[in-house]
């Protein structure tokens, strides 16, 4: 069965999509599961979540909708179909959202029908704690930064190389057989200044509903992913030193002193050209701690 924590890492790979509820605007992302499902939503003030399990889903569908009978799976697979394609922008079942916020949290009502009878259903959001904001907002955004930062870089030393192979088959004595597809040489200055006049005001006037462009999800999906797969091998590297066995640790740099013995065969290791079998079985015990795997943006 899965648990709450690994479905929290399967709600980080979803992207976040814009949506209206009723009148207002959100970001969100969810994830149902056969054993509950996570709901993360936000309105760039303030970021709310709710995490429900499949006891706390039977509860809630018994007190909004005494006249259902249906298994609790039934519920998630429906409140699924209702929420994941307004999400991905496609037309849903028919349902009726509306929000309430208030200091506590905000609540998300769904009127729908199921069975053909009347499916209600409120998800309960509280406040997202602050590691959570982090873990699917802050550092994700800031990842995407440093990727489209790189491609920019890459797209700028490419257009360069561009110019300067035109310039030479110009040079060449090479001509345009359409004048409409003759270009200007790119001059990095210049376009950054007519970005930040003309294109930044156009897309900061397009307001919060295109904060995640298609190309964007995609991106923020490949940064999610990416991290899980850093943090599980930071956690395989961690369990690798926690279970390794005493005689594949190092020594302490306080361990007691070596005997005669030891001194003598590692005055002969070090003067030798070529080491016997029997030192070649003692390197193994001098091997040192697999260190850390660290991520791309550890």
């Amino acid at each position: 069965m899965e648990s709450s924590e690994e479905l929290e890492s399967s709600l980080l790979t979803q992207p976040w999509a814009s949506v209206c509820f009723g009148e207002s605007s959100f970001l969100a992302k969810v994830c149902f599961r056969d054993t509950g499902y996570i709901l993360l939503i936000s309105d760039l003030s303030s970021v709310w979540y709710e995490s429900a399990d499949t006891e706390a889903v039977g509860q809630r569908s018994k007190e909004l909708n005494k006249r259902l009978t249906v298994h609790v799976s039934s519920f998630l697979n429906h409140l699924c179909s209702l929420m994941c394609p307004l999400l991905a922008g496609q037309p849903g079942a028919a349902a009726a959202f509306s929000c309430h916020r208030s200091a506590s949290g905000l609540r998300l009502h769904v009127k729908s029908e199921l069975s053909g009878l009347p499916f209600y259903w409120d998800f309960h959001c509280c406040p997202a704690p602050l590691d959570m904001v982090s873990r699917h907002l802050v550092r994700p955004l800031i990842q995407m930064n440093l990727v489209l930062q790189c491609q920019v870089q890459e797209l700028i030393s490419l257009l360069l190389q561009k110019d300067a192979e035109i310039e030479d088959y110009r040079d060449s004595g090479a001509t345009l057989s359409r004048d409409r597809l003759r270009t200007e040489p790119f001059r990095e200055e210049v376009f950054q200044q007519n970005f930040v006049a003309e294109t930044l005001p156009r897309i900061c006037s397009a307001g919060e509903g295109q904060a995640f462009a298609s190309a964007l999800q995609q991106l923020y999906t490949a940064v999610t992913q990416q991290e899980l797969k850093q943090a599980r091998k930071r956690h395989c590297s961690e369990d690798d030193v926690d279970t390794a066995p005493p005689a594949e640790t190092t020594k302490h740099p306080h361990s007691p002193a070596a005997s005669q013995e030891d001194e003598t065969t590692s005055s002969s290791e070090k003067t030798s050209p070529a080491s016997s079998p029997a030192q070649k079985s003692r390197l193994p015990a001098a091997k040192a701690k697999p260190k850390k795997a660290k991520g791309l943006f550890s």
